[in-house]
């Protein structure tokens, strides 16, 4: 049901974003403001429109969201508040939190708007770390992050040490 919502929201956002451009360039008279004129073949190029969104916004759903896996080294209560303090930092909030799992939101309105409030990440715990669902650019770069925040915060200093002094 999640992929369906998704894809509906898609094609409304298409359209929507569509609309915008359309109406800037009425605004600045870059196009008559009649549909038979902005368009060669007038409405029904409307339909043909709707038809490429809609086959746009079936398939974007697979590519934009995906589950991965983070590496994060060491037991659960070592690694919990190191997570989420490398989320807050991040623009992210704990919204919920059940057992192991947890997840995030982000904070600012306006991107959750941008993202069609599809800006979750799940975070599941693993053995060897955690299994991270959401969108794929924001779950790419979090689990770049993270996994070099916790390995920074294993080493306690030893990043920083002064070579020459050795």
């Amino acid at each position: 049901m999640k992929y369906f919502i998704r894809a509906v929201k898609y094609f409304f956002y298409f359209f929507i974003l569509l609309a915008i451009i359309m109406a800037i360039l009425v605004l600045i008279k870059a196009v008559p403001g009649n549909i038979n004129e902005m368009f060669n073949k007038g409405y029904k190029s409307v339909w043909e429109i709707a038809i490429f969104f809609a086959v746009i916004s079936a398939v974007y759903p697979i590519f934009s969201y995906v589950k991965k896996k983070a590496y994060a080294p060491g037991e659960f209560d070592t690694i919990h508040q190191k997570t989420i303090d490398y989320m807050s930092g991040r623009g992210y909030k704990l919204e919920t939190e059940e057992g192991e799992d947890m997840t995030f939101r982000l904070k600012p309105f306006f991107y959750r708007l941008t993202r069609m409030f599809e800006d979750r990440l799940t975070f599941k715990k693993i053995d060897d770390g955690f299994e991270i669902e959401g969108p794929n650019k924001d779950t790419v770069r979090i689990i770049r992050g993270l996994e070099y925040a916790l390995r920074s915060n294993d080493n306690d200093g030893d990043t920083n040490r002064d070579i020459a002094n050795e």
